[in-house]
């Protein structure tokens, strides 16, 4: 409000009808950093990263787990003394080629699987976030060369969500805290939280720079996303395959991404379809960082949903098509995932016996606001 009233105040706003401009321009930039510092911004975008891609990653390892010795262990044809010359010469690291003992490769992996369940539920979230992030840039350091770019990605968005408050909303850490708060309500209702004192300006300088950290890291997150849908469309018109309309056409009757060769084929005899969406995936790319700041997002995303559903089916690329999709997600606002929750709620009070008349509702004073920290 004090912002609104400097243009008014001020006495060179007398000089003339442009005088307010810098006036404006300065309280834009106020109110932006007032943003950035003291308010966390997409808490549950950032809480749906956390899970997919903790969830993904186990799903990988999983996946992978009668392949482990031969992908990562010491029986890998790329043994651990081949990756170490690698690294010299590339600065990766991996606490995989620490030792070539098969004991310490089962136990790496056991808490690799163990670092992912507890990423994705919040659990201590803070300090798994960091585990979580080494696992992740250990186990693609190892076997480098058997990557097919959705592991690249995770690996970045293991790195950036190591600066997000990913573990605010939806996760076992937001839980404690709400039951914290709600036990602390009931035991001290009269104890002032914004009272005076060292311990109050040493919680909110932690809070000012968590906030900083959370805003700037789902930036970068966002950046990124938008680079790589940008660089990629841009990529693609350079070649003649995709202006005329014949790349899927080959992609299609690529061995090595033909999972299941009679879907390939039916979908190759649609000449006109194909080249659609030839046309269709580069506009998507090029134009999506341009979309995002209005409602023409939402059905962009929808068709990028469908685009990576069908790399994922008819490719043979779950991994890369997954962690795109839960990349998309961070452009989706907090409303969207609180009408989500709401209606969650509603589908699961409906489904119980009696219905919702059994499961009376939860006092709203017991849920912290969007600002308030949360642990």
């Amino acid at each position: 409000m004090e912002t609104e009233q400097l243009p008014v105040s001020h006495p060179r706003t007398a000089e003339g009808p442009g005088a307010g401009a810098p006036h404006r321009a300065i309280d834009r930039v106020r109110a932006a950093l007032d943003v950035l510092t003291e308010r966390p911004v997409s808490l549950y975008g950032a809480a749906v990263l956390r899970i997919g891609y903790g969830s993904v990653y186990l799903v990988f390892l999983l996946r992978e787990f009668s392949h482990r010795d031969e992908i990562w262990g010491p029986g890998s044809p790329w043994t651990p003394e081949l990756a170490r010359q690698l690294f010299d010469q590339t600065g990766w690291v991996s606490v995989l080629t620490l030792s070539d003992n098969r004991a310490y490769f089962e136990s790496c992996y056991a808490l690799a699987v163990g670092a992912s369940v507890l990423f994705a539920l919040g659990w201590r979230t803070r300090a798994v976030s960091v585990l979580f992030a080494v696992v992740v840039a250990s186990f693609h350091s190892r076997a480098i060369f058997m990557t097919d770019g959705g592991d690249n990605l995770i690996l970045l968005m293991a790195l950036y969500l190591v600066l997000t408050a990913c573990g605010r909303r939806w996760s076992l850490d937001a839980r404690r805290t709400r039951l914290r708060a709600c036990a602390g309500a009931t035991a001290c209702p009269s104890v002032d939280p914004t009272a005076g004192g060292p311990r109050h300006h040493l919680r909110a300088s932690r809070w000012t720079l968590t906030a900083v950290l959370h805003n700037c890291g789902m930036f970068v997150i966002a950046a990124q996303v938008c680079f790589l849908y940008g660089s990629a469309g841009l990529y693609k018109v350079q070649g003649g395959s995709w202006g005329n309309g014949t790349a899927l056409h080959y992609v299609l009757n690529l061995d090595l991404f033909r999972p299941w060769p009679g879907l390939s084929l039916m979908a190759d005899e649609h000449d006109v379809l194909i080249a659609i969406a030839c046309y269709l995936t580069v506009l998507l790319q090029v134009a999506f960082p341009f979309v995002l700041f209005g409602r023409l997002k939402y059905p962009v995303l929808t068709m990028l949903l469908g685009m990576h559903l069908g790399i994922a089916v008819l490719m043979g690329l779950p991994l890369f098509s997954g962690a795109m999709i839960i990349a998309d997600a961070v452009f989706l606002p907090d409303r969207f995932y609180r009408a989500l929750g709401r209606l969650w709620r509603r589908t699961v009070r409906g489904a119980g016996p009696g219905g919702t008349a059994d499961v009376p509702p939860r006092p709203r004073s017991l849920v912290p606001a969007q600002s308030e920290p949360a642990g």
